[in-house]
């Protein structure tokens, strides 16, 4: 009986943590597709008698947001997969060697993740301006890479952590050179972890904003979060317009975690080990 109470208990518990965290998504996607008037209508209607997408095309008609999309797109892939090359690098050598200063790195790459942003962005805006870096789409490629750099750096070192050493000596002795046993050994073995620093470089890069907005001032080179927030006004909120532009910006994020689940559920290591 107490067990069955137990179980009940946190079938409810589960439910209502549920509810909570997926009605805000369910209220953007509904806000999105109703009228104009009836997003502020009183009594609140949470299932609206007309579905429409009109709030779809005015946010094309009064911005440049397939600009924005294809701008967010490009500095966010480019600069997941530069951060993904560096960071599998730095942390096969920080897992697989021990040299001087080996801890004192790991230790500088653990304080840059306590330090807040804004603290370095006087001195970055200089270095920037003085690059003529200034509304320009590589400058936010360039800072993302290097901030991102230290914590996919400890996630992939984790990773790396897992596989055996014997599993790559045995490639070396086959005749691999180290290069060629970690290329063709080691990260097809590490796809899932790969997959998942790239999902996580990428959200990052794709939802940044504080940067995007200090650095970028031109029209055509915004982000999506920039223009996201150009909708917030001085005495308004565009809500139609926010929620089918919130709606769109988290596609690309959905399908990027819909492809990656598939890594994940093949367990490579295992199969490795069993190998």
């Amino acid at each position: 009986m107490k067990l069955r109470l137990l179980g009940v208990s946190k079938f409810i518990y589960l439910a209502i943590y549920l509810l909570v965290m997926v009605f805000p998504l369910y209220w953007i996607v509904i806000t999105s597709l109703k009228p104009q008037k009836d997003i502020f209508s009183f009594p609140l209607k949470y299932w609206p008698e007309r579905f429409t997408l009109d709030n779809y095309v005015h946010i094309f008609k009064i911005s440049k947001f397939h600009i924005y999309i294809g701008n967010s797109l490009m500095i966010a892939i480019i600069s997941a997969m530069i951060v993904l090359v560096i960071a599998i690098l730095s942390a096969y050598v920080l897992a697989r060697f021990k040299f001087r200063g080996h801890k004192q790195i790991m230790l500088a790459f653990f304080a840059t993740q306590m330090l807040p942003g804004f603290v370095a962005l006087a001195p970055l805006y200089l270095m920037m301006s003085s690059m003529s870096l200034i509304n320009n789409r590589f400058s936010l490629v360039l800072m993302y890479t290097v901030i991102l750099i230290p914590f996919s750096t400890i996630m992939l070192r984790g990773f790396f952590q897992r596989i055996p050493a014997s599993l790559e000596e045995a490639a070396m002795i086959d005749g691999c050179s180290r290069w060629s046993a970690l290329v063709r050994i080691i990260i097809p073995v590490m796809l899932p972890g790969i997959a998942s620093t790239f999902i996580f470089a990428f959200v990052q890069n794709w939802n940044e904003l504080f940067l995007a907005v200090m650095f970028i001032d031109n029209d055509a080179l915004k982000t999506l979060p920039v223009a996201m927030n150009s909708f917030i006004m001085k005495f308004d909120v565009d809500w139609g317009a926010m929620s089918a532009g919130a709606v769109l910006s988290i596609l690309p994020t959905i399908l990027l975690f819909a492809f990656a689940q598939r890594f994940i559920v093949e367990g490579l290591t295992q199969g490795a080990e069993k190998g």
